[in-house]
């Protein structure tokens, strides 16, 4: 039996080496510093361009990113990562314009999911209308039709990956029984829960709003059991810090969460859900993903697990092998001073001089001078003739 890359995994994985403006906003843009008139050109990628602006917005995203990610880190570790990573940022913008064209060349239509993104990426910065969310992006420096492309673009690429890639990506039965066999070690566990959240917040909200507020947890747990998706949800309604990750918690062992909380879920089937919880910040609504008994789990309790482990020591090679075939395909030329660490060779476009134009006077008297002498040279021959005669 064999498996190809499920839409949960490979939403995970999809954009595994690529910078964070691959990834779709989740923050309106932070202010620009300054403004340029006249735009410089990094890198040519077939019919587009990547400026200088670009590639310094993209920096700018990158260290935003790491210093999230190291919050505890000092700044001599955080100019560490930035330093490591910064030489990769024109590489990814590169990238990012290969698979958006390749997107387009493949007719893929993400138009309806820009609309949906965009309101995701509102919702995220608590912005109230579409109108306050154009305001926020152009008050950054960033065109609202240009804040829009991005997004179009971002998810041009995630459809690509999905299809051109994460589809092609085949794990063997017998691929996820060897790793099992070889990484025993690693499927020993302690008794635990998985869980997933939808979070209400009551923080700082007076008191006259908590009822509203209760009901708007009743709503959403409903729509929860009609079958809409928890990680969707989460996304686009849950105040918790989780949202992001589609409220992923992650995983408790007894004793790590509060005894009430404790006794609730060690209760609980995979997949069910809680009723709405009060707790002393709003209301909560958790679901059990997935438990696990103490001791050796069976392989195909962790068969998930270890498919996604596959998946992710497969899909860097496979994605960098498919931006070195879309690079032999393309025309990518680079300022000089710049650098791309996945340059290829590629089939060179040559330029050719256009011929002179000829001045259509003189080739007018060129033509019939042409005439001229060819008439002559016939009478001549003629005569020659009649003489000989």
């Amino acid at each position: 039996m064999k498996w190809k890359l499920g839409l949960g995994v490979l939403g995970a994985l999809l954009l595994m080496g690529l910078s964070a403006e691959a990834q779709t906003p989740e923050r309106v843009p932070a202010p620009a510093r300054e403004k340029r008139v006249v735009e410089e050109i990094i890198a040519r990628v077939n019919n587009e361009i990547v400026t200088r602006t670009e590639l310094q917005r993209a920096h700018d995203s990158m260290r935003q990113d790491v210093q999230e990610e190291c919050r505890n880190c000092s700044p001599a570790q955080i100019n560490a990562q930035v330093g490591e990573r910064e030489k990769n940022v024109l590489r990814d913008l590169i990238d990012q314009s290969l698979l958006a064209q390749r997107g387009k060349d493949m007719g893929v239509n993400v138009e309806t999911d820009v609309v949906k993104r965009m309101d995701e990426v509102r919702t995220r910065n608590n912005l109230a209308s579409m109108e306050e969310l154009q305001q926020k992006v152009e008050e950054s420096g960033l065109g609202w039709e240009e804040f829009r492309n991005n997004i179009r673009n971002n998810l041009l690429i995630q459809e690509v990956i999905r299809r051109e890639v994460g589809s092609r990506l085949i794990i063997d039965k017998d691929e996820v029984k060897k790793y099992y066999e070889e990484h025993t070690k690693d499927f020993h566990r302690a008794e635990m829960v998985y869980l997933s959240e939808l979070f209400v917040s009551t923080v700082d909200k007076p008191e006259a709003e908590i009822p509203a507020l209760e009901e708007k947890a009743k709503k959403l747990l409903d729509r929860l059991k009609n079958g809409e998706d928890l990680e969707e949800m989460a996304k686009r309604y849950s105040d918790g810090d989780t949202a992001k990750q589609g409220g992923d918690l992650g995983g408790f062992k007894r004793g790590q969460l509060s005894p009430e909380l404790e006794e609730l879920v060690f209760k609980m089937k995979p997949r069910e859900l809680s009723n709405v919880i009060r707790t002393k910040t709003g209301f909560l609504v958790l679901r059990l993903d997935m438990r696990y008994e103490a001791g050796l789990q069976p392989v195909d309790k962790v068969e998930g697990e270890i498919m996604n482990r596959l998946y992710g020591e497969k899909i860097p090679g496979a994605m960098r092998r498919y931006l070195t075939k879309l690079r032999e395909e393309s025309y990518v030329v680079v300022k000089p001073g710049y650098s791309d660490p996945a340059a290829v060779t590629s089939n060179p476009i040559i330029e050719v001089e256009p011929a002179p134009e000829v001045d259509k006077s003189k080739k007018g008297k060129k033509e019939k001078k042409s005439e001229k002498d060819a008439k002559e040279k016939k009478n001549a021959e003629s005569k020659e003739k009649k003489g000989g005669e």
